[in-house]
């Protein structure tokens, strides 16, 4: 491997997320951005199931943990300092979640850190905020994932204010969303739940309607690339990119008219995502309507980089 600066560690950081797993190893100064030596993201399912019997199926085990062998040894191959996994919403929830840490720590040798729904939001923040342009301050962030969603406010000077729902593409899908395409009544349902549910996590979080709207994680990202059309994906495109509520209704509209097998192969849409999409853009649609947001600013980045800062932080 190249040789590394004095006052740099490099990193891995995992995540084991409800539908997505990723990984990132980096070099981290003591200041200023990070450089990426090697990103990953597999989309596994996980939390496939988890809402409905409250236990991760073997099937599901046996995929991460087949995943995470491969990751530990790409990261032994960077010779990394220190490295980091956390998992989220499925592994919270699981009834059997000691025996997936321990199959994970014997199998692949990593030790998970499970962490809670206001934690995940604090790493997510840091690693929002590691990436947005200099000239925005009071930040509003959307982070949604497979098995819950965190709203975070941020404004300098003051503690931020982070509330977790339990709403995540995974789960509403599984919950609520039985037909493809989904019927009119499943669609008004979902969007109540998600609707409700919006107003009680920001009923505390006062005036927050001049801040700058923040999205992080797949469904955003995803919305963003099929929104231009990008036959592969292309960060730099993709990262603090404007995506207007109207664009969002354009794109339900056409992901709402088609099944899922139909959804296969739309220029931007993630291999993998053909199923759960949907749920994100009703997710995200109802949120910014609920919240009075016309648009939402894309962040690449997210809890994965965020993971990382916060060990680069404890290391120094």
């Amino acid at each position: 491997m190249t040789a590394r600066p004095q006052r740099m560690h490099r990193l891995a950081g995992v995540d084991i997320g409800t539908l997505t797993c990723r990984l990132l190893i980096a070099d981290l100064p003591s200041a200023g951005p990070f450089k990426e030596l090697r990103s990953e993201r597999r989309i596994l399912r996980l939390g496939e199931g988890v809402d409905q019997t409250k236990r991760l199926s073997s099937a599901a085990m046996d995929r991460v943990i087949q995943c995470l062998r491969e990751w530990q040894e790409i990261i032994v191959t960077h010779q990394v300092d220190a490295a980091t996994a956390v998992a989220t919403s499925a592994v919270r929830d699981a009834a059997n979640r000691d025996e997936f840490l321990e199959r994970v720590k014997r199998e692949a040798g990593f030790d998970v850190e499970v962490i809670t729904g206001d934690e995940e939001a604090r790493r997510t923040l840091l690693g929002i905020r590691s990436g947005l342009p200099a000239s925005v301050t009071d930040v509003l962030a959307l982070d949604i994932g497979g098995g819950s969603t965190e709203f975070i406010l941020d404004r300098p000077g003051q503690h931020p204010v982070m509330r977790s729902i339990d709403i995540g593409v995974v789960r509403l899908g599984e919950r609520l969303l039985r037909h493809d395409p989904p019927t009119d009544d499943e669609v008004h349902r979902a969007r109540e739940w998600v609707a409700r549910e919006t107003k009680a996590a920001v009923a505390d979080m006062g005036k927050f309607q001049a801040v700058t709207f923040v999205g992080t994680a797949g469904t955003i990202t995803s919305l963003a690339a099929i929104a231009q059309e990008l036959p592969a994906y292309e960060p730099a495109r993709i990262h603090n990119y404007k995506l207007q509520l109207a664009t969002i209704l354009g794109l339900e509209h056409t992901l709402l008219s088609r099944k899922q097998a139909d959804r296969v192969g739309l220029p931007g849409l993630e291999k993998g995502r053909e199923e759960v999409i949907v749920a994100g853009a009703i997710i995200i649609r109802t949120v910014m309507e609920t919240l009075g947001m016309s648009s939402v600013l894309v962040s690449d980045l997210g809890l994965r980089e965020g993971v990382l800062i916060d060990l680069a932080n404890r290391m120094r």
